[in-house]
């Protein structure tokens, strides 16, 4: 069961994704808020809840609301306008609905949502079985086990994210968030909003670029310092 909260400040917008979420057996509904401030409580208390969240809202917008999470959440943001959807894919939302959202369109978020939780779940146990050597993903309508160390670099791409290996490519439509917290922090390196990068796999630096392979790996002006730290720190032999 998916514990579903709702923040909009419209009832009949509410209203609507309520009785949405009341047809569908795997949801239940945790919450329903005119803000996002009088959600934080419920948030605190449920067990990674999915947040179907407005964007336009007086004080302040579900996107500067779902930056300021410590531990963002899966969401789908529901708007009626449009040109948010970049924002949106940029936080890693598993979707992004326009008012007025159809059942149909609505039951499509709902199926994303229920693989971002499948396979958290089953990354989880293959952590254990494994010892947190792979993880699963599922690709061309099937389960993929994938092995940390074949790992070249992931690439976020809108809605859905590439993982390179050495040997081919897996298309996902999961989050970048969601491949980012499976992967082990010190062995890879987010160099990029859209991109991490298996650290012993980096060839060589070449000014705001790594070389991964045959693949430049673009390295943004916020995270250099710590791209650099991250691969220099006592392997940099000086003269």
């Amino acid at each position: 069961m998916i514990n579903c909260i709702i923040i909009d400040d419209e009832p009949l917008a509410r209203k609507g994704l309520m009785e949405y979420i009341r047809e569908v057996d795997l949801l239940q509904l945790a919450g329903e808020f005119d803000s996002p401030l009088k959600a934080m409580t419920t948030i605190r208390e449920v067990s990674q809840p999915l947040l179907f969240l407005d964007i336009q809202m007086p004080k302040i917008t579900g996107l500067e609301f779902f930056r300021s999470l410590k531990q963002p959440l899966p969401v789908i943001f529901v708007t009626a306008y449009p040109q948010f959807a970049i924002d949106g894919f940029d936080l890693n939302a598993l979707d992004y609905l326009v008012k007025p959202v159809s059942f149909e369109r609505f039951l499509q978020g709902v199926m994303k949502a229920k693989e971002y939780y499948e396979l958290r779940q089953q990354n989880r146990l293959s952590g254990k079985e494994a010892q947190e050597d792979s993880f699963y993903i599922k690709s061309d309508n099937k389960l993929v086990r994938i092995q940390f160390d074949e790992i070249l670099f992931v690439e976020a791409l809108q809605n859905y994210v590439v993982v390179h290996t050495r040997d081919k490519k897996f298309i996902t439509y999961l989050t970048f968030r969601s491949v980012e917290e499976y992967l082990p922090e010190q062995s890879f390196i987010r160099t990029h909003k859209s991109y991490l990068v298996a650290a012993d796999k980096v060839a060589s630096i070449e000014a705001n670029e790594l070389l991964v392979g045959e693949h430049r790996i673009p390295i943004s002006r916020n995270e250099k310092e710590a791209v650099l730290e991250k691969l220099l720190k006592g392997k940099f032999l000086k003269r």
